[in-house]
């Protein structure tokens, strides 16, 4: 979102840093009567025998099961060690993890992703990155490089410019810049020590040699965004990457129009819809009026 090229105003004199900031987030009655004859007494033991049946019946009808009802229950925002299925007549395959702790603050290392690529793209000399976590989070770096570069070699990415070419190596590799996945509070501290920007615990940035991912980002998504949390994580890679490849941030080109890449969409589409790659289905770079 933010880059080196533009950086927004510093907040003011006497505000710290983000790292610094992050410490302060965190009846039944029974009534004994007389029979008064024996078939009134015989028609009563039926009837209570028949009690259980009858609200046995009337559960499993489905209009009181809380798992049948439709109400909604609370999300949980941490991972469940144990996944549980829906209640089904057929056995269902165990449900893929999808919640992730977001923790506001880590410890600052991170863990390099033994994973690598092949060139994507045709540009003369490839842009070489690796990936990096922040050490503890509940995110497989592997996977996160791996995602990364499915999204930097999609056919609407930053390879439809023939200029342009990326390559994902390993660990201990010679590189260009390093993408890195961090919470929130370390994602403040990287994006203020790079280009002085205030970023608040909810955006990411450009800083010289990489960029840097706001775990929540990467999570949870945008409000504004409405689709698979995978083409979110294209609008952050791509929008990021983008300011690396010298591209500054564009504003709206119309009502209905595809929002632009480069546009700071989290902060509203001003009429635009949604979008995560810089080209549309046409191989038309997606623009708009400067900002």
């Amino acid at each position: 979102m933010y880059s080196v090229r533009e950086r927004q105003p510093a907040p003011a004199a006497g505000s710290t840093a983000a790292g610094h900031r992050a410490g302060r987030r965190r009846r039944s009655a029974h009534r004994r009567g007389r029979p008064r004859n024996r078939g009134r007494s015989l028609l009563i033991g039926l009837l209570v025998a028949a009690g259980p049946l009858g609200s046995a019946a009337y559960l499993l009808g489905g209009r009181r099961s809380d798992a049948s009802s439709g109400t909604p229950h609370p999300r949980s925002t941490h991972v469940t060690p144990t996944p549980t299925s829906s209640p089904s007549s057929s056995p269902s395959p165990p449900a893929s993890r999808t919640e992730i702790d977001v923790p506001p603050t880590g410890n600052g290392t991170f863990v390099t992703a033994q994973a690598s690529g092949e060139t994507v793209g045709s540009g003369s000399r490839p842009v070489r990155y690796i990936v990096e976590v922040e050490t503890g989070l509940d995110i497989s770096p592997s996977q996160a490089a791996n995602e990364i570069a499915e999204i930097l070699a999609a056919p609407r990415g930053w390879t439809h410019d023939p200029n342009n070419a990326f390559q994902l190596v390993g660990a201990g590799s010679p590189h260009d810049i390093t993408i890195k996945i961090a919470t929130p509070a370390t994602a403040d501290a990287l994006c203020w020590a790079g280009i002085q920007q205030d970023t608040g615990g909810e955006y990411n940035c450009e800083v010289p040699g990489g960029v840097v991912v706001n775990l929540k980002r990467w999570v949870k998504g945008s409000p504004n965004f409405d689709g698979p949390i995978h083409d979110y994580r294209a609008l952050i890679i791509n929008h990021e990457v983008g300011h690396f490849l010298g591209h500054s941030h564009l504003t709206c080109g119309g009502a209905g129009r595809l929002a632009p890449v480069m546009m700071q969409q989290i902060k509203g589409l001003h009429g635009c819809v949604a979008n995560a790659w810089p080209y549309d289905e046409n191989g038309d770079f997606v623009t708009g009026p400067p900002v």
